[in-house]
């Protein structure tokens, strides 16, 4: 690849994670699409809704390298980018200036990546900034990988957790899930049965093991407090697309932690506990003394009394 592309190929990538207050709106369908090799085509589809963005584009993504495909002038036409003109694997169509489709033929697992659509008023050799829509996922199916679901498993709070910068005392709580195949999985969380969204965060994508399985791991913080509720109850579950439809997979969960073994810290409730446990024990400690004492006295008492009545 020489220069001038690979410094358009970051130029694209960073226009990617821009967010524009102006523009046209690109949208893009399926939002996911999983086919197995040996397939003979899918289609993805793209629109916007601007039709003096003559200019329409479509990129693939993989290892993080960004490749332009497809490139349309407008209505009817269009062309294919080096060093792909060489190939039929891929097929642009532009039937309305506002509607763009890219069939991909003959699938093979490497044409497994994120494709992106974009449309912009100039070629992407001006200033012009084009505008992108959010991608298409495309999974093709090894065949020599067998469609795994994911194992789920919830971590506590480590020990040594630290106050976050605003001196709040928080506790994080990380779900991991291995083992599975494809890579299309979402994880979110809940709390007593309830979806919780703040403090939770997920990885952006799943890592890719050598025998060529995933893990994706997540992430929520809960104030101190709350993890220190045994009766609180913390639950991760992975929405799995098996290649024919999403299913929920078997969920972790774990109760809140009163003692603190796992957080490392002793909430107010269980020092208040302590404290009249330890009172109510030092109490029945003196109590009985105090019974042994007067036991001890009375047996004196009478031994004293029977040595004088001998003498």
């Amino acid at each position: 690849m020489s220069v001038r592309m690979k410094l358009l190929c970051v130029t694209l990538a960073l226009l990617l994670t821009a967010n524009f207050c102006d523009g046209i709106t690109v949208k893009q369908s399926p939002v996911l699409s999983v086919c197995r090799e040996g397939d003979a085509s899918v289609t993805l589809r793209c629109y916007h809704d601007d039709s003096s963005y003559y200019y329409m584009f479509w990129y693939r993504q993989r290892d993080n390298n960004m490749e332009m495909l497809t490139y349309s002038q407008g209505q009817g036409l269009w062309e294919i980018q080096p060093p792909f003109e060489k190939d039929v694997h891929y097929t642009m169509s532009r039937p309305e200036l506002t509607r763009s489709t890219l069939e991909i033929k003959n699938l093979e697992v490497g044409d497994g990546a994120v494709y992106y659509c974009a449309s912009s008023t100039a070629p992407v050799t001006s200033t012009q900034p084009p505008f992108f829509g959010n991608g298409t996922k495309l999974t093709v199916l090894d065949p020599n990988i067998k469609v795994t679901e994911p194992t789920v498993k919830v971590l506590a709070p480590s020990a040594k957790e630290c106050e976050d910068r605003n001196k709040k005392k928080k506790k994080t709580l990380v779900c991991v899930a291995t083992r599975f195949y494809p890579d299309h999985v979402t994880v979110f969380w809940q709390v007593n049965n309830v979806n919780r969204t703040e403090g939770a965060g997920t990885d952006n994508r799943a890592l890719w093991d050598k025998d060529g399985l995933y893990s994706i791991t997540s992430r929520l913080r809960v104030p101190a407090n709350e993890w220190h509720k045994p009766e609180n109850r913390f639950t991760c579950i992975v929405s799995f697309y098996d290649g024919t439809d999403n299913i929920r997979v078997t969920n972790d969960t774990i109760s809140g932690d009163l003692q603190g073994q796992s957080g490392g810290e002793i909430t107010t409730d269980y020092y208040v506990k302590s404290t009249q446990t330890a009172k109510l024990a030092y109490s029945i400690f003196i109590a009985k003394s105090t019974f042994y004492g007067l036991v001890v006295m009375v047996m004196i008492w009478k031994f004293q009394g029977s040595s004088e009545k001998q003498i």
